[in-house]
């Protein structure tokens, strides 16, 4: 799942050390932990959707090196999985890594549009600017990035105007009591399971 936007600069303005890791962790785990048994984790180099198991009883998000984006974009693949999907490791799905010839990378787009319009939703929540990741770093091919962020911008549209997902409308309308509205988390947490029910 897409990383190379993740990464970020070394000097960090005020406003940005408001989006903390903490945070994001709270807000969704506050939501999702106890009606779900899902949980949002901090990872390593890649994410994995984890699901519970013997030794883990609840389910995992884990997002990629503590990244704030790599939390939404995995939160955003979470959302839109269902209830069977969300049995397997990864969702069933299976990852094609940097390297992807054209038919590859076509096929990783088609199914990136989904998350990342949702993901640009949740960004847009928080007060932050979402970039698409195409996530081909060590491609051959040419990738026409314009062309994709047309059709993730299209489909979040599509998302406003139809509706989102039950799981992604009550984390996106957190998002927005605790960032826009200046709500506690606490408060924030309830609004998300108010839209839950």
């Amino acid at each position: 799942m897409p990383q190379n936007q993740y990464q970020t600069g070394s000097i960090v303005s005020d406003r940005q050390e408001r989006w903390t890791l903490e945070d994001i962790t709270a807000l969704f785990d506050g939501i999702f932990a106890e009606r779900y048994q899902t949980r949002l984790i901090r990872g390593g180099d890649e994410p994995l959707y984890r699901p519970a198991n013997s030794e883990t009883p609840y389910h995992q998000v884990i997002f990629a090196r503590g990244y704030y984006a790599s939390a939404l974009h995995e939160i955003s693949h979470w959302c839109i999985a269902g209830a069977q999907r969300r049995q397997q490791e990864d969702y069933g799905y299976w990852y094609c890594p940097d390297g992807r010839d054209a038919e590859q990378q076509k096929a990783f787009e088609q199914a990136e549009i989904a998350p990342q319009a949702l993901e640009s939703i949740f960004t847009r929540a928080c007060g932050r600017v979402f970039h698409v990741s195409v996530d081909n770093l060590g491609g051959d091919i040419e990738v026409d990035i314009e062309t994709f962020a047309m059709r993730v911008e299209a489909r979040a549209q599509r998302y406003q105007h139809e509706g989102l997902p039950l799981r992604a409308e009550a984390f996106r309308h957190a998002l927005e009591a605790y960032y826009q509205q200046g709500f506690s988390r606490q408060l924030a947490i309830a609004q998300g399971l108010h839209r839950l029910l």
